[in-house]
């Protein structure tokens, strides 16, 4: 993968820096222009730690003037996110009031919409877009396993065995994915659609990595998990459903019928085994867990009403 196309001025700063190697001047780094080109920014110096890029030297990954930049620009990007919570439950009774919690939820319904209205156009946008988190999917949490006690990391593992897909390379979630953008047609090369993603995609693929990078901020990244597993089954089968009507190939309708069953079972680890056990052990971390919970529930409305206002336009 190639950087990104900038989208302003920090971003063509920090990429241009990144490209050539010369990164003393980012000291003076001018202020992003917009939140896309701050988002875009920390996407770009988050991808180092993941899979870098062809154009950037990999010594760069920890260059001081690099994770400074990416160190203000996270310490923004959390603010903004903790200035979006609403109260959390009372920390009693954790398992059942985080269901709760999920489940009175309610906003808007991308799955729903491609269930019986979307065109195969605007799933395959979708499908685009989703290409940003799928294609390194459940990476950002196993960077939190060596933050862990043993009892949530066995658990964490578990999870994690079964979305690698239990060592056999040609069932990761991640594998199965690319099978059906190939067969959609579609490019199934990390990081092709970047120049793509919107605002909401970019917000919600650096939470991920903020809190997998941070150990501090290890509750929040399981509570992410815990509720986008919590979400995942039901909409899962709505996504099956209506690439079926579209006439989708049966290997991009399979992706999906996986995370049916799948995540089903996830939910009950993630929350109850995991965030739970996590919580009987440091209980100072309740909040932490809901904070990655109401993130994850919230980046994704405001990806849906951004695509289903965009649609409907």
């Amino acid at each position: 993968m190639l950087t990104p196309e900038s989208r302003g001025s920090l971003s063509e700063a920090v990429l241009g820096a990144m490209r050539s190697g010369e990164t003393s001047h980012l000291a003076e780094a001018p202020p992003s222009d917009t939140a896309e080109d701050a988002q875009l920014t920390l996407w770009a110096l988050y991808e180092q730690h993941y899979r870098g890029f062809e154009d950037v030297a990999g010594e760069l990954e920890w260059d001081p003037q690099l994770i400074g930049v990416r160190r203000g620009l996270e310490q923004e990007f959390e603010r903004t996110l903790r200035a979006r919570m609403p109260e959390v439950p009372e920390p009693d009774g954790f398992a059942e009031k985080f269901f709760d919690f999920v489940a009175d939820h309610d906003g808007p319904s991308l799955a729903a919409h491609v269930h019986r209205k979307a065109t195969e156009e605007q799933v395959r946008e979708l499908l685009r877009h989703r290409t940003i988190y799928h294609l390194k999917e459940a990476d950002h949490t196993t960077w939190v396993i060596p933050r862990l006690s043993d009892r949530v990391k066995a658990a964490v593992m578990e999870l994690q065995f079964d979305e690698y897909g239990g060592g056999d390379p040609n069932l990761l979630h991640a594998h199965l994915f690319i099978r059906g953008l190939q067969d959609s047609g579609l490019n199934s090369e990390y990081g092709a659609y970047i120049n793509e993603a919107p605002l909401e995609v970019l917000e919600e693929n650096n939470a991920m990595s903020l809190f997998g990078l941070n150990r501090r901020l290890r509750a929040a990244s399981l509570g992410f998990l815990a509720a986008f597993e919590a979400t995942s089954s039901g909409p899962s089968r709505r996504m099956a459903q209506g690439l079926k009507r579209l006439g989708f190939p049966e290997s991009m309708i399979e992706y999906y019928t996986e995370h049916v069953e799948a995540d089903a079972v996830h939910e009950q680890l993630a929350v109850r085994t995991i965030c739970g056990a996590l919580l009987e052990e440091e209980p100072d971390l309740h909040d932490d867990v809901y904070f990655g919970a109401w993130t994850s529930l919230d980046l994704e409305d405001r990806y849906a009403e951004r695509m289903l206002k965009q649609w409907a336009a």
